[in-house]
């Protein structure tokens, strides 16, 4: 895994191309992030790089976390985040990651936490579709068998029934990064990425179908 960054989501929009073509994009506030921690095999059992973002008082964190960051002489930080790295002494503590480690045309992998949409039925929460809809129908919204009465006589686990939508760690594969600007700490990313404005984005450079995370 390659050293990624931390940001918020500010919202969507859309751009032209040069061919003045309409690209929506997500805009995200990425960084700066600070390295908090370098971890080696000799001192961890393996190789990271700990980076944090989001500045924030000394009483929004907990005092271990406080005497971490101070070890680092960082100032006091909301989020942490970790990524393994093969040569981490390539980074020095106290080091600002920026938007400017990724460039226009790069494909990213953009993970996040999904709207919360609440209770949803069967349709909403997994497409189902409805029953009939004419004079007499008694199942219009309704999920129909859940599983034989006699054998085994319940309901499996893990069955696809009403419940909490969204709210959920969600990872959107190869996307485009459309634009960067360094000097505002700016990441603009093709499409839609999971969360509403304001939500905590993990960017990280794609990676290749089967290879280890």
């Amino acid at each position: 895994m390659s050293v990624g960054i931390l940001g918020t989501k500010l919202g969507m929009t859309q751009i032209f191309d040069e061919a003045g073509k309409s690209v929506p994009v997500t805009v995200v506030q990425a960084g700066p992030c600070t390295v908090t921690q370098i971890k080696t095999a000799e001192t961890d059992g393996y190789s990271a790089v700990q980076i944090g973002f989001g500045a924030t008082t000394e009483k929004a964190i907990s005092q271990p976390e406080l005497g971490h960051l101070r070890k680092a002489e960082a100032s006091p930080l909301r989020h942490l985040k970790e990524y393994r790295l093969a040569a981490p002494t390539d980074y020095q503590l106290g080091q600002e990651i920026k938007a400017d480690i990724f460039t226009p045309g790069q494909e990213v992998d953009v993970i996040g936490t999904s709207i919360g949409r609440g209770f949803a039925g069967y349709q909403k929460r997994h497409n189902f579709k409805r029953g009939p809809m004419s004079h007499g129908s008694k199942n219009h919204r309704q999920p129909g068998s859940t599983g034989a009465g006699t054998t085994p006589g319940r309901v499996y686990p893990g069955k696809r029934m009403a419940g909490r939508l969204g709210g959920s760690r969600v990872t959107i594969r190869k996307l485009t990064v459309v634009r960067v600007d360094g000097d505002r700490n700016l990441i603009l990313i093709r499409g839609a990425v999971p969360g509403k404005p304001g939500a905590l984005i993990n960017i990280v450079p794609a990676k290749l179908v089967g290879k280890a995370k």
